[in-house]
């Protein structure tokens, strides 16, 4: 170990490892943000390879279909099944349409999405963007004068941001009938009573907010997986921890936002 890291017994120096294990965190977050911006930049700005978007999209969207709704629907069902146990402590079990419906749509439908998505797609962008890195296939993309930005990040960019509210609408829609099926069939609550209420505590202003964090989400998961895919080393070996470190940072930033994002709508009054 060297000496800037080591005391003088040749133990750990902790304040020398955590300075420089926290510029490392900065430069780290330094360098996703401007590459951030620059696929921002592009997606924004012509030219749009529509097809690449379209094809992304059904990557995205559609084929992420399946686990979202199985995820949505078991926390609908999970979410009413504890919202009753507690409520019925103090009498309140009448407020578990009011409360399901809340939770799918500001937070769960959003953030379980996001946090399916930055398993299976953050890790897929990385892990596909990382071999064309290692077989040099994007370096034979810009010897060729077309950006790897525009062609490659800018799509999945944009795809990801479209699919993702896309996504979100139909977790809300599964998750809130699974905790009616539970209600109904297990805790023998009134259909009619059970869609009336939700439908009347329900507000555009709760829609809204989870459309909104599921752009930001949309933008997070794409942009951690082309980052962590263009910084991939050589072999196997790198392209799969490129594909975890996507994974996780995806995961970590999209509770990360997800926070912040509650935390100023609370503010604002949305």
């Amino acid at each position: 170990m060297s000496n800037a890291t080591t005391g003088k017994q040749g133990f750990p120096n902790p304040l020398q490892w955590i300075g420089a294990a926290s510029l490392g965190l900065f430069s780290e977050v330094g360098r996703l943000f401007i590459f951030f911006l620059k696929v921002m930049a592009t997606a924004f700005t012509p030219r749009w390879y529509l097809a690449q978007v379209w094809k992304q999209m059904v990557n995205i969207g559609f084929y992420s279909l399946p686990v979202v709704g199985l995820s949505a629907v078991f926390i609908g069902a999970a979410l009413a099944l504890n919202i009753y146990e507690g409520g019925s402590r103090y009498g309140a079990e009448q407020f578990v349409p009011s409360i399901v419906v809340l939770g799918i749509t500001r937070e769960l439908g959003a953030t379980i999405t996001g946090l399916m998505l930055a398993g299976r797609v953050s890790a897929g962008i990385s892990a596909e963007i990382g071999a064309m890195r290692v077989t040099e296939q994007i370096d034979a993309l810009e010897t060729l004068s077309a950006s790897p930005f525009r062609y490659l990040y800018a799509p999945r960019f944009l795809a990801a941001i479209i699919a993702l509210p896309l996504l979100v609408l139909v977790a809300d829609i599964i998750g809130i009938m699974g905790g009616w099926l539970v209600s109904v069939y297990a805790l023998d609550f009134d259909s009619t009573t059970y869609i009336r209420n939700t439908m009347d505590f329900l507000t555009n202003n709760d829609v809204i907010v989870g459309l909104i964090k599921a752009v930001v989400f949309g933008a997070v998961i794409a942009t951690m997986g082309c980052y962590q895919g263009d910084r991939s080393e050589a072999g196997a070996t790198g392209v799969g921890r490129a594909a975890t470190l996507a994974m996780v940072g995806a995961a970590v930033l999209v509770l990360a936002t997800n926070y912040i994002m509650s935390t100023l709508f609370v503010e604002i009054g949305l």
